[in-house]
């Protein structure tokens, strides 16, 4: 499990993007902080609201694996040079929280729907009693 907390130019507020890997499936789900995070509320997201925010999201993508090879010393300190100075999410990780996005969504909208029938069918059961209602002593 990742954290990375970066500053989103594009809403101006600080987020954090949370990645998962388990078994191949990539899964990602983000959380607005809004002013820059101090230590003491990163520390509280991570111990209370990070795992039941990772429960939340269903949906994942597929993760590549790399090959277990000793890396090279040298090698493996550019990459950690190279991932410290590049800030931002992974392609993969934008790919999986889009995916959970859409399909909230989906059922955001299934269940809007159901809510609606549901309502127009409790109005004309309150048509229909009233209309006997009306008629009852003739």
């Amino acid at each position: 499990m990742k954290l990375t907390i970066l500053f989103d130019e594009s809403c101006k507020y600080w987020i954090g993007v949370i990645e998962q890997e388990e078994q191949g499936c990539l899964k990602a789900c983000r959380h607005i902080f809004g002013s820059e995070p101090k230590d003491s509320e990163v520390l509280e997201f991570v111990s209370e609201k990070m795992m039941g925010l990772m429960n939340l999201t269903k949906v994942g993508t597929n993760a590549k694996r790399s090959k277990n090879t000793r890396v090279n010393p040298k090698r493996l300190a550019r990459q950690a040079a190279k991932e410290i100075a590049q800030r931002g999410l992974t392609s993969l990780a934008h790919e999986a929280i889009k995916l959970d996005l859409e399909s909230r969504k989906l059922q955001r909208k299934v269940h809007n729907r159901q809510q609606i029938l549901e309502e127009n069918e409790r109005k004309y059961q309150l048509r229909a009693q009233k209309a006997k209602k009306k008629h009852r002593g003739k």
